[in-house]
């Protein structure tokens, strides 16, 4: 029969510790994607979701096995979908932060297996997360690249400039999937991140050479 550990400022701070390297593991690796939830979001959910699992064990404890902490667990697992929800964009007919989102859950289920004091499964599913993410993406990047082509347009800063980008690419025959819009290497300009399939016989050079009579601003080129 084993004993229930019980729950000392060291063990309490080990475990908050250990939540934050991990959750902060994989925020950065969001927060170098640019993602909307990265770095700190990240360790934030996991070090909170370690808290409540935290307490849950402490008011076990002192009030004598009254209180099921997994019912606290389970209101942080629900918690959370309304967090991911919010890292979910909609661009046209492209879904950006699905990954983001999982991976928020996700690190809500390591900061309470940490709180519960399952550092093994805790560290094993953090480990696997960090590969997914890390390792994966390119595999990802490069199954995408076998379908859709990226166009990088460079501009300065316009919301007319843009509409009309936007526009000219609606008359040629392709599929848009993702349509990023980022800060330029330039002070006030754009650098937008195209991901397409071309649906017709126009070629790619077609496109690039309507974009650059558009206007002298705009420069484009095939990643």
């Amino acid at each position: 029969m084993t004993h229930a550990v019980v729950l000392t400022h060291a063990i309490v701070f080990q475990r908050l510790l250990l939540i934050t390297l991990v959750a902060g593991a994989i925020g950065y690796e969001r927060e170098r994607h640019g993602r909307a939830a990265g770095f700190r979001t990240h360790i934030l959910v996991g070090v909170g979701s370690c808290l409540i699992m935290l307490t849950g064990l402490y008011l076990t404890q002192t009030m004598a096995g009254v209180v099921d902490p997994t019912r606290m667990a389970a209101q942080v697992v629900s918690g959370i979908g309304f967090l991911g929800a919010g890292t979910i964009l909609r661009f046209g007919a492209s879904i950006r932060g699905l990954t983001t989102a999982a991976s928020l859950w996700a690190v809500g289920g390591v900061g309470l297996a940490v709180g519960a004091g399952f550092l093994s499964g805790s560290l094993i599913t953090s480990g696997i997360l960090l590969i997914v993410l890390l390792g994966l993406s390119r595999l990802e990047r490069a199954m995408r690249k076998e379908r859709y082509q990226v166009l990088v347009i460079e501009m300065t800063e316009s919301a007319e400039r843009l509409a009309r980008v936007r526009s000219l690419l609606g008359q040629h025959e392709v599929e848009i999937r993702d349509f990023d819009v980022k800060t330029g290497d330039q002070p006030q300009s754009l650098r937008l991140e195209v991901h397409m399939k071309l649906l017709s016989d126009h070629s790619r050079d077609e496109i690039v050479n309507d974009l650059l009579r558009l206007e002298p601003a705009v420069r484009a080129r095939w990643q």
